[in-house]
């Protein structure tokens, strides 16, 4: 572990210029450039013909998680801005999608823009039908507890968000979200509400995708973890063991599990980073599972220096699954609701992913250390292709696909 603690994230740099961030997406989603790493060797392709690179009854798994209008914009008395961004709820519960459901009222940690002026105890977003208050509970450590409440109270929060709130672009992109993100910025099999941002890998699949994929009996399998913006969150110690990896929801159904676990020694390819960590955080769950296995669900949740702390273990991923499995069957429940906070940096052995579909992500990032972890130096030569070759980064860019060494 110490070996991970002590990764410079400044080893991790690469320079990407300004021009070639993607600004906005291509026409069409699956035209965006694929870049196909194997066996060390690159080639150059589209997402249209992904299908053609992957072997017959691969395990796809994609990350069905929707982003949330999650930013506000409410006025003081003064009619002074207040933004809001809303970052996770404070439930009882790991399912976020209950927290959406709530009516009336939700409490939910935030980031604020303008938090200075506001001086009052309430702030107020109104429309032609609705009103809105925001209430300040606690003052974290740059982020504050809230709690809304509005009316018409049978309304739910997820509803309240959709009337209201805007959709959170990336930060980097340096613009306003406008009418062609409230389609481009969703997968098109975009389903439970709770991310503040797209699993972007994802936005690149069309349903002549999925038929090609189909043709090859390729069968998606969906997974969530409701992506939150400390995915954008830079690493701004000098090594990782000064770095907090910010936690997230995940949800897998039991019928999810069993099929991985009937699956588990075909190539398992993860679309996207987030799909990535949710499948190696199942590994470590189903390990957490074997050593309390009275554990309570609310109480499952994988540190970032766990599977460093446990690297020893001698269960296999189809054992882990099995535990999980078990475990469910066993409180009768039929999905995993758990936060993960894993780290996944060089060091890290990889437990059931074998190939991973992925954008260009920001140099001196986590998803970098992501990427190195899985095709190890390379991810240089990778990225150097890449910029050499007229790639679009980052979240509206083109992508790669990455097979594990």
């Amino acid at each position: 572990m110490n070996d991970v603690k002590h990764i410079s994230i400044k080893d991790y740099n690469y320079d990407l210029p300004n021009e070639r961030i993607a600004k906005y997406p291509l026409n069409e989603r699956d035209l965006s450039k694929l870049l196909v790493y194997k066996n060390q060797r690159i080639l150059e392709s589209q997402y249209q013909f992904i299908d053609e690179y992957l072997p017959e009854n691969s395990l796809l798994f994609f990350n069905n998680t929707k982003v949330i209008p999650a930013r506000l914009f409410f006025k003081t008395s003064s009619q002074k801005d207040i933004e809001i961004f809303c970052l996770e709820p404070i439930s009882q519960s790991t399912d976020v999608y209950s927290s959406m459901l709530k009516q009336g009222n939700s409490t939910w940690k935030c980031l604020v823009g303008g938090a200075s002026k506001w001086k009052e105890q309430l702030v107020y977003l109104n429309t032609s039908d609705l009103q809105i208050k925001a209430e300040i509970k606690e003052r974290l450590n740059g982020t504050f507890v809230l709690e809304f409440t509005w009316e018409p109270a049978s309304k739910s929060f997820a509803e309240i968000l959709q009337i209201a709130g805007a959709i959170p672009i990336p930060p980097y992109l340096k613009r306003d979200t406008e009418d062609i993100d409230l389609e481009r910025y969703q997968t098109i099999y975009a389903q439970k509400e709770g991310s503040v941002a797209a699993p972007t890998a994802g936005l690149h699949f069309t349903e002549r995708v999925f038929e090609k994929l189909k043709n090859k009996n390729i069968v998606p399998s969906y997974i969530t973890l409701h992506v939150g913006a400390g995915t954008f969150k830079p690493v701004k110690s000098d090594t990782m063991a000064a770095h907090e990896m910010h936690g997230e929801y995940i949800d897998v159904s039991l019928e999810t599990l069993e099929s991985l676990y009937h699956h588990i020694d075909k190539t398992i390819l993860a679309v996207g980073t987030t799909s990535m960590r949710t499948l190696e955080s199942l590994f470590w769950i189903g390990d957490l599972i074997s050593k309390q296995p009275d554990i309570n669900q609310q109480e499952l949740h994988i540190d970032q220096w766990y599977p460093y702390s446990n690297a020893y273990i001698r269960l296999t991923a189809k054992e882990t699954i099995f535990n999980i499995i078990d475990y469910l069957k066993k409180n009768q429940l039929k999905t995993l609701f758990a936060k993960t906070s894993i780290l996944i940096a060089p060091g890290y052995q990889f437990k059931i992913v074998n190939a991973l579909v992925t954008n260009f992500h920001q140099p001196e990032s986590s998803l970098i250390l992501l990427v190195a972890a899985f095709i190890g130096e390379d991810w240089r030569k990778v990225y150097q292709y890449a910029l050499d070759n007229n790639y679009r980064f980052l979240s509206y860019g083109d992508g790669s696909l990455l097979f594990r060494k």
